[in-house]
């Protein structure tokens, strides 16, 4: 598929951004193509986590502004044609989702690298809002996702200013899990995702959803809410096995179902 190559490491799916002479900046046929690799690769239910990553230097450098006209002139409309399929196909996947981030992550390239579960990145990795440096304000979901894992003033300051996190910092803000030697970024983020497709597939992406659900319900609504998915989760096959795994006194073996 153009734009994006996919590849499988066991039960781990990983994409990659292969569109590095632009630093995997982003059109409407690499995001329509991730989408859909996205799709296609969790179809198959052997594949039980998946890792994003960017080819060459860059994760994503954010919009090509060279190819903004293939939005339209109904940006709104572009937008949401040819983006936010991407964005909630991710949000919303039926497996975790590790992102790789390997070198610069600007503007919506940010947004892209918050969509996933979890980041690693390598140690040259670094993250820039970018937008009111042209004139723009955040997009992409960037002003839902980053207050909400790094709080409101830090990502005031980074919307505001445009200075660059580098990994380091985005690790001791909590923006990323693992910081790690460049050499070893795929290596580790399929190490994660691995332990990842060992769990309980549908309760980890459940666990995911009550969390999301979370930032808008009340103490209550959420108390009954979690016991609503616990008694449709308890009888998954992977809670029988852990309950048996439990009372054997053995590791649990997951299928995913």
């Amino acid at each position: 598929m153009a734009g994006v190559t996919r590849g499988k490491d066991g039960a781990v799916g990983i994409l990659t951004l292969n569109e590095p002479e632009s630093l995997n900046a982003m059109t409407p046929d690499l995001l329509g193509a991730l989408g859909e690799a996205v799709g296609e690769m969790t179809a198959d239910s052997a594949v039980r986590a998946l890792v994003l990553t960017g080819a060459g230097r860059g994760f994503c450098s954010g919009q090509n502004l060279k190819a903004s006209e293939a939005l339209g002139q109904d940006l709104v409309g572009g937008v949401m044609k040819f983006y936010w399929p991407t964005f909630k196909a991710l949000r919303e996947c039926r497996v975790p989702v590790v992102v790789a981030v390997n070198g610069v992550a600007a503007g919506g390239g940010f947004s892209l690298a918050m969509a996933g579960d979890m980041v690693v990145a390598a140690r040259a990795a670094s993250f820039i809002q970018v937008f009111s440096r042209i004139g723009l304000v955040p997009d992409l979901g960037s002003t839902w996702l980053l207050p909400r894992l790094i709080g409101r003033q830090r990502a005031l300051e980074l919307m505001l200013f445009n200075e660059p996190l580098s990994a380091e910092r985005a690790r001791e803000w909590g923006l990323v899990r693992d910081v790690v030697d460049d050499v070893d970024l795929m290596p580790e983020a399929v190490k994660l995702a691995q332990r990842l497709a060992q769990g309980p597939t549908r309760a980890l992406v459940a666990t995911r959803m009550l969390l999301e659900d979370s930032e808008h319900a009340t103490y209550a609504d959420q108390f009954r809410r979690e016991i609503e998915v616990q008694s449709h989760i308890r009888q998954s096959a992977d809670a029988l096995e852990g309950r048996a795994a439990f009372i054997e006194k053995r590791k649990a073996n997951f299928s995913g179902r």
